[in-house]
C-alpha cells in the first residue's frame, strides 16, 4: 500500500470509528466498572495503582482539574505538575498521531500544546519522540499558511483535503517506526520520580 493510499484507508477508519462511536450505545451488561479516578495525587497514590492504569490515573487527574473549562485547558495544565503536564502532552500527541497522523494532531485541539510537545517528550527521555516532533512542528510552521484555507472551512471535507496538501505524511511513519516505548517510558518516570506528578 503507497503512502496515499495508506492516508486515505486512514481517513475512511476514522470517519468510520467516529459515525459508529456516534451512533452506538453499548448495551448494559457490557458495561465495567471505570478505575476510580483520583482528584488529587500523592506518591502513596501513584504507588497503589497498577502499571497498567497508573498514566490513565494520571491522565484522568488532568482531566479532573480542566473540568468543563476547555476554554482555559493551556492555563489550567501550565499550573500543574511538571510530570503531569508531560504526561498530558504526550498522551494526546500519541494519540492523535496513532488514530489519523500528524495533520489530525495539529487539526484537533491537542495541537494547542504543538510548543511544548517536544519538551515534554524529552521529559520522558524519549529522544526520537521529541526529534520527531520538532521536525513535525518545521514542516506544519512551513504549511501553516496553506493549512489555515481548510481550517477557516473547518469541515470534514476541508479536514480530509488537507491530507493531500500537508508534507507531515512521512513523519507518522517514522512515529509509527520508532523503536521508543512511549508507555514504558512514562512509567517508569512516574515510579522513579512520583513527586514530579503531585501537587
Amino acid at each position: 500500500m503507497n503512502a496515499e493510499s495508506h492516508s486515505r484507508f486512514r481517513l475512511a477508519a476514522i470517519i468510520i470509528t467516529t459515525l459508529l462511536c456516534a451512533c452506538q450505545k453499548a448495551p448494559e451488561e457490557l458495561k465495567v466498572d471505570k478505575p476510580k479516578i483520583h482528584k488529587e495525587l500523592t506518591p502513596e497514590i501513584l504507588k497503589s495503582i497498577p502499571d497498567d492504569q497508573v498514566e490513565q490515573a494520571v491522565i484522568d487527574y488532568v482531566d479532573e482539574k480542566i473540568g468543563d473549562d476547555s476554554d482555559h485547558e493551556v492555563a489550567i495544565v501550565a499550573k500543574l505538575p511538571i510530570g503531569a503536564q508531560a504526561l498530558y502532552i504526550t498522551w494526546w500527541v500519541e494519540a492523535e498521531v496513532n488514530n489519523g497522523g500528524f495533520n489530525q494532531y495539529y487539526w484537533n485541539n491537542a495541537g494547542k500544546f504543538s510548543d511544548q510537545a517536544a519538551e515534554a517528550f524529552e521529559f520522558f527521555s524519549a529522544h526520537e519522540h521529541a526529534a520527531l516532533m520538532r521536525e513535525a512542528n518545521s514542516v506544519r510552521a512551513l504549511e501553516a499558511d496553506k493549512m489555515k484555507k481548510f481550517k477557516d472551512r473547518g469541515t470534514m471535507e476541508a479536514f480530509a483535503e488537507s491530507y493531500k496538501e500537508s508534507q507531515l505524511g512521512p513523519l507518522d511513519t517514522r512515529f509509527f517506526e520508532t523503536k521508543e516505548d512511549l508507555g514504558a517510558l512514562r512509567i517508569s518516570k512516574i515510579r522513579s520520580n512520583p513527586e514530579f506528578f503531585v501537587e
